[in-house]
């Protein structure tokens, strides 16, 4: 049977998931969603997708499909999801799954009440090297984990190799809370904290976070955009499984466009999960290499992606991974931080 989508939001984020559906046997991407006409039709056009609506009402009286992509700004989640989950429809929704806490739980709990399918895109997931260290560390390769550290690096406010975000609308929405960014935090930290803690298999118990954002522009502001979200942060955390570590973000590191590093210790090895230049490395500690640390690279194999554990999940009847719950999870964790609070 052919699973029937529609992708809600056409932005940059739209492409990427309208290229991983058309992998994969047995989808068709059905229709695309968008109040932004002009946009709507142009998206629709490149990706060969048959109909068009400008509203969620229009496409749930339509309603031939079977599951939704939401590609939507992250403001704007929580009220785009909820009716694809009280009309049934099996949902992934593009990190993070909302702009705090309480409308990320009521999302989850909406969900797991209506018995749907939900899959947040946190595209990592897609990384081989973080598959195999968490399967690794779950068979207890490394032992019981004691620490870890972990960063997500981005160089956008010092070079431009995406363009520059002086006058560029899609850079200069994430720096302002007006327009619905949590800053670094919101947008990549969610990734790192994900990269981490599913290598550890453990949540945090405890955290404290330090959270900056540097002066950008005179009066810290842009035109319409007040510069005021976060551009670093450092989080401190105790997992459930009594390991420590950090958790870090940054838009200033300069010379690393996209790379994002965990290295996680037990009391028998260590591991380094790296992505680096679109390239996935993961390299161990081990056995008699402890003796003089040396460190040895593990071959890794592809894995499948977010979008085919989506509907894999769909045509199985079983739950996706990552899904809604440990969505609200981490934004718990991320207003912790945006607020300066600890958790406990």
């Amino acid at each position: 049977m052919t699973i029937r989508v529609i992708i809600v939001g056409t932005g940059a984020m739209a492409a990427n998931h309208a290229k991983g559906y058309a992998d994969i046997a047995d989808v068709s991407v059905v229709a695309g969603v968008d109040t932004n006409s002009e946009k709507l039709n142009a998206f629709c056009l490149e990706h060969s997708i048959g109909r068009q609506f400008t509203s969620i009402e229009s496409v749930l009286a339509w309603g031939e499909f079977d599951a939704v992509s939401n590609a939507t700004p992250d403001g704007v989640h929580h009220a785009t999801c909820l009716p694809f989950i009280e009309a049934g429809k099996h949902l992934m929704c593009e990190k993070p799954l909302a702009s705090n806490y309480a409308d990320a739980l009521d999302m989850a709990n909406k969900a797991v009440t209506a018995d749907i399918v939900h899959c947040l895109n946190l595209s990592y997931r897609e990384v081989p090297a973080l598959q195999y260290a968490k399967t690794m560390v779950s068979e207890g390769a490394i032992g019981n984990v004691r620490h870890f550290e972990a960063s997500y690096l981005q160089s956008w406010l010092t070079q431009p190799a995406w363009g520059d975000w002086r006058s560029e609308s899609q850079w200069l929405w994430r720096l302002s809370s007006q327009h619905g960014s949590n800053g670094v935090l919101g947008d990549v930290g969610v990734h790192i904290l994900d990269f981490a803690t599913f290598v550890a298999g453990s949540l945090p118990v405890q955290t404290s976070s330090l959270v900056k954002t540097f002066e950008k522009a005179s009066d810290n502001k842009i035109g319409e955009y007040v510069l005021d979200a976060n551009d670093s942060f450092v989080m401190h955390a105790e997992l459930e499984n009594g390991a420590i570590g950090t958790v870090s973000a940054t838009r200033f590191a300069s010379g690393h466009h996209n790379d994002l590093r965990l290295r996680i210790y037990g009391d028998k090895g260590g591991l380094e999960v790296l992505f680096e230049n679109q390239k996935s490395t993961l390299n161990a500690c081990l056995g008699s290499d402890l003796e003089k640390a040396q460190w040895q690279e593990i071959k890794t194999d592809s894995v499948p992606t977010n979008y085919q554990r989506f509907i894999a999940a769909i045509q199985s009847g079983s739950v996706a991974e990552p899904d809604f719950v440990l969505g609200a999870q981490l934004q718990k964790l991320i207003d912790a931080s945006l607020t300066g609070s600890q958790t406990s």
